[in-house]
């Protein structure tokens, strides 16, 4: 089949397909050439990240479009639902990138607590004269040992962030469509060993958590799952986690709580308004920020691709 791996296909996944027998191109195409691209080339395949949008002109514009592939787990550029009405298939790689976005989080959560993100910012320019005051500054930092995390999506990405809050010692519940106990399969040198995760409604774990981190998709209507009612009702000086999409949390709310001091910290990988986030929020003392990169390790990017390159076989055998 021809494939347009527009957002790109790591090596490994690349060669797979190759060695299939599939023609593949890798060049970027803007959107204003892509359908006359994908027509005039018979492009069978589409892949995609986040960065190509596939949204109802383009598939009404490829008649003979028969799948679209997102490498990821997030599928909000893509017109799912209506693509799917009119015969094209349309697939996610969830599996692949877990552990790489729940070790970002973990990171953000260990800058937060000691404090890393802003000493980080501001040792270069006054650790020389301020050493003494910075160090009184940053001087009442927390351990993550004995907090309780509210993982809020209870899917691949979020039992992986509770497997490595388990090992530093965290107390863990969860949010998912029903309450209950999970029992999560947890890998320790070696062993494997069952632990129950509380599954509460998404009140109780905001209400009672002293970190909480999100990992669920943005909501249909475009509007935020945590704005400034859920805010107000977290214990004071909570941490909150995102990385799953910018639209999840109101940001202007999110703004007045870290300003009051109702939020502690915010550790952020994703924004409203991407690929220009607001000055407003990546120029907070108490934001921690990356620029979208929690897949963007090269494990999960070579596992991407050969889950990719075993989706399209499973379409091609077809």
């Amino acid at each position: 089949m021809n494939i347009l791996a527009n957002d790109g296909v790591s090596p490994a996944g690349l060669t797979a397909l190759k060695n299939a027998g599939h023609t593949v191109w890798t060049d970027f195409i803007e959107a204003r050439d892509l359908a006359t691209f994908i027509n005039e080339h018979a492009v069978d395949g589409l892949l995609v990240r986040s960065a190509t949008k596939v949204r109802e002109p383009l598939i009404d514009a490829c008649p003979n479009l028969k799948f679209i592939i997102r490498g990821g787990v997030g599928m909000d550029n893509i017109d799912v639902a209506y693509a799917r009405e009119r015969g094209v298939d349309v697939r996610n790689t969830p599996a692949s990138s877990s552990q790489s976005v729940a070790e970002l989080v973990m990171g953000h959560l260990f800058n937060l607590s000691r404090f890393l993100h802003d000493s980080n910012r501001r040792m270069p320019v006054e650790g020389v004269e301020q050493f003494k005051s910075l160090k009184k500054a940053y001087g009442k930092g927390r351990e993550l040992r004995g907090m309780k995390l509210a993982i809020v999506g209870f899917g691949r990405i979020g039992q992986s962030l509770a497997q490595y809050a388990l090992g530093c010692g965290m107390d863990v519940i969860g949010v998912d469509q029903k309450t209950g106990m999970h029992s999560l399969q947890v890998s320790i040198g070696g062993q494997q060993v069952r632990v129950d995760i509380p599954l509460v409604s998404l009140d109780e774990a905001i209400s009672t958590a002293d970190a909480i981190s999100l990992h669920i998709p943005a909501q249909p209507n475009g509007d935020a799952v945590i704005g400034a009612a859920e805010f107000a009702r977290m214990k004071t000086g909570v941490i909150l986690l995102n990385a799953a999409r910018g639209g999840v949390v109101d940001e202007d709310a999110l703004i007045e709580a870290l300003d009051s001091g109702q939020v502690a910290g915010a550790g952020l990988d994703v924004f409203v308004g991407e690929p220009k986030p607001r000055q407003e929020v990546v120029r907070h003392a108490r934001i921690s920020l990356s620029p979208h990169i929690g897949a963007a390790t090269g494990e999960a990017q070579e596992r991407i691709g050969l889950e990719i390159a075993s989706i399209v076989e499973e379409i091609s055998a077809k």
